[in-house]
């Protein structure tokens, strides 16, 4: 049976890098700061609050480009195809594939080419695991990463 991670979690202001980079993201805080679940690239789907769902490559961890080992762990999911303001929306994330580990890169333009991959290899992912084959996400503290089947 496969198995999702998933957070629920409020769409915080950040630091715009993803922004500057051109890959915008809504950021979620997460609970667990130790980093013991679930840190990496993901591929998965985001559920908006009005039940909209939206496929995502999503980062989480501490953003070690940009902070190293000493970052706030957090979740940073990048919206495919969507353009729009989610700032305090409550959202809904399933991390479905995990796509690779998280790196320090030398420069934001190698930052920018894994990125691109990123993007191709969770836009493959979700083609072939579309919203409606989800798990319920069930209730969960804001910002919990929790383990669910489908």
């Amino acid at each position: 049976m496969p198995e999702y991670f998933v957070v629920r979690g409020t769409v915080e202001h950040g630091d715009e890098r993803g922004r500057e980079l051109g890959f915008p993201t809504a950021n979620i805080a997460l609970r667990d700061q130790s980093g013991s679940v679930g840190d990496g690239v993901w591929a998965g789907w985001v559920r908006r609050a009005d039940g909209t769902p939206i496929p995502a490559a999503i980062s989480v961890g501490r953003r070690p480009t940009y902070y190293g080992a000493d970052g706030y762990r957090l979740l940073e999911a990048h919206l495919l195809d969507f353009a729009g303001d989610l700032y305090d929306e409550t959202l809904v994330v399933w991390l479905g594939a995990h796509l690779r580990d998280q790196q320090a890169y030398a420069s934001a333009e190698d930052l920018i080419t894994a990125l691109k991959n990123d993007i191709a290899a969770a836009t493959q992912w979700v083609a072939n695991h579309p919203a409606e084959t989800l798990p319920a996400a069930g209730e969960s503290p804001l910002g919990e990463v929790r383990r669910v089947e489908a």
